[in-house]
C-alpha cells in the first residue's frame, strides 16, 4: 500500500518570490544572482507556509535560455540563491523552453506540476498554485489545483479564472492558511 498523498504549495518564482523588471508591461527575471531581490515579506510568508508541513515547490518558466539571452547556469545559480535565502523551499522545477518548443512542461501546460506530484506523492486536488501571470493559473487549473493569482498589471487576468486573487505572496499565504484551517499568528 502506498503512503497517503499530501497537498503541496506550488509557487511561481519571478514576481511571486523575487522582484522582476517590468519593461513595456512585460516582466523580466533577474539577469544574475547580483540582481536577485526578494519581494517584501516573502521570507516571513514562506516561513508561515511551513506550518502546513507540505512541500513548497517552485515551478518556473525561464524561456530566455531557449531564446539565447540567458544561460541555464545563471538560472540555476538564481534558483540556488533563492533556496539559500528561503531554505523552506522543497524543490525547483524549471522549464527552459520557449512557446514554439511546445513542450509539456512550459506553463500554461501543467507538466512541471505533474512531474513534481509524481516525485513527491502530491494530491494535486488539495494543492495550491500561486502565480503572477495567467499562465500560472491555467497550469494550476489544468493540474487540478486551487489557484491564487497575484494580481499585477502584467498578469493578463482576463485570460484566466483564479479561485482567489491576492496583492502579494503574504496575502496569498493568508488565503492558503485559512483554507487549511490554520491560525496565521507565528
Amino acid at each position: 500500500m502506498s503512503p497517503a498523498k499530501t497537498p503541496a504549495i506550488f509557487l511561481d518564482r519571478d514576481g511571486v518570490l523575487n522582484r522582476t523588471a517590468v519593461v513595456d508591461g512585460v516582466p523580466h527575471p533577474p539577469d544574475s544572482v547580483d540582481d536577485l531581490e526578494l519581494l517584501p515579506e516573502v521570507s516571513e510568508a514562506v516561513a508561515q507556509l511551513t506550518k502546513l508541513t507540505f512541500p513548497l515547490i517552485v515551478v518556473t518558466n525561464q524561456p530566455d535560455v531557449a531564446r539565447g539571452t540567458q544561460t541555464r547556469e545563471a538560472v540555476e545559480e538564481i534558483n540556488a540563491a533563492l533556496r539559500t535565502q528561503l531554505p523552506q523551499l522543497t524543490a525547483f522545477y524549471t522549464c527552459f523552453h520557449d512557446t514554439p518548443d511546445n513542450c509539456p512542461c512550459r506553463k500554461p501546460k501543467p507538466g512541471l506540476l505533474i512531474e513534481a506530484a509524481r516525485a513527491y506523492n502530491i494530491d494535486l486536488s488539495r494543492s495550491f498554485m500561486v502565480g503572477d501571470r495567467w499562465s500560472d493559473i491555467v497550469a494550476g487549473e489544468a493540474a487540478g489545483c486551487k489557484t491564487i493569482l497575484i494580481d499585477l498589471p502584467h498578469s493578463k487576468a482576463d485570460r484566466c479564472k483564479p479561485d482567489f486573487r491576492a496583492a502579494n505572496l503574504p496575502e496569498a499565504v493568508e488565503i492558503i492558511l485559512e483554507e487549511f484551517g490554520q491560525e496565521q499568528d507565528a
